[in-house]
């Protein structure tokens, strides 16, 4: 009989097909290739963004892309004010940097929600509260889009005519289809105990995590706070793109456009919501009053400030944390 040596297999451990260090090679060049693959795909529409900038008043674009970086700052607060606990700030904030570029490379939300879950269970904090976290951040920060819509609607009646905007023959299937989602849900978690149980388990935990953070003053205004300034700095960013491009809408009124179009296309399975927000930010700014010309220049100069341009160093910081081990 011939002997055969046999791998060391120690109480508990496995041998690694693929090493970790390889993986994370690996992790770390995925996010410049999927850039690469969704500017191809995309490349006439940068094209087209790119040529209307150099036509536009660079002091207004200037002031779009601080805009912009202000975002990630905002998008930082209220993520820190969805956990008790003090997260590394500098860490916060080049982690909502990558996750800008991991969102747009992958189906609306479904991206920065990987990046800064992953964040935040490297950071201490478990899996339950860091998942309970991420939803009080989704809530607070649909709250406040749909909140200042509400308010400047309102202030503005007439900054949008729906009737060219929604169809009035839409409303009748888009109810129908919330109806028939809400039946089939209510009756998976009727039907699926272990779902319900998973489900109302979070609930629980979601819940005492909201009560933990309101009640300390900081956390809240910083939750809060951040909630209201993220749309309105996206909003603002449009603003000062149709004023470089000339576009003659009054600044209230794009912005109520901006506002519906997003809270339009939030349900939208797109990467980044490329596509469909380009589409309803048209129509929504046409509703406003906007050239259709004009319109698409301004949506396409926008998308290049707050998707293109960021999108590759973006990726570049994705990558390196995870280099870093940071998420």
């Amino acid at each position: 009989m011939t002997a055969v040596q046999l791998p060391d297999l120690r109480p508990g451990r496995l041998p690694r097909r693929v090493p970790v260090r390889r993986l994370r090679q690996i992790l770390c060049l995925l996010p410049l290739l999927l850039v690469t693959v969704v500017a191809v795909q995309h490349r006439s529409v940068l094209a087209a963004g790119f040529a209307h900038l150099r036509t536009a008043e660079w002091p207004w674009l200037l002031a779009a892309a601080g805009a912009t970086c202000l975002t990630w700052v905002a998008a930082s607060c209220t993520r820190q004010g969805a956990v008790v606990e003090r997260l590394p700030r500098r860490r916060l904030l080049a982690t909502q940097f990558a996750a800008g570029a991991a969102n747009h490379l992958l189906p609306t939300g479904l991206g920065a929600s990987a990046v800064n879950l992953r964040f935040m269970t490297v950071c201490g904090l478990p899996l339950a509260r860091s998942s309970a976290a991420l939803g009080l951040y989704l809530l607070a920060e649909s709250i406040g889009r749909v909140a200042l819509l509400g308010a400047l609607l309102i202030a503005f009646p007439d900054a949008l005519r729906l009737g060219t905007l929604v169809p009035e023959t839409a409303f009748g299937p888009l109810l129908a289809g919330v109806a028939v989602v809400l039946v089939i849900a209510a009756a998976v978690l009727a039907l699926v105990r272990r779902l319900r149980s998973a489900l109302v388990s979070f609930l629980r935990t979601a819940l005492g995590e909201a009560r933990s953070v309101h009640t300390r003053p900081a956390r809240a205004l910083a939750l809060w706070g951040g909630s209201f300034a993220f749309p309105a700095l996206q909003a603002s960013v449009l603003v000062l793109t149709g004023r470089a491009l000339g576009l003659d809408i009054p600044p209230a009124h794009m912005a109520v456009a901006y506002l519906a179009a997003t809270v339009a296309v939030a349900l939208v399975p797109t990467p980044g919501g490329i596509g469909s927000v380009e589409a309803a930010l048209v129509v929504a700014l046409v509703a406003a009053g906007g050239p259709a010309a004009v319109a698409t220049a301004v949506v396409l100069a926008f998308r290049v400030i707050t998707v293109w341009l960021p999108l590759a160093p973006g990726a570049l910081t994705l990558a390196a944390l995870v280099r870093l081990k940071v998420i």
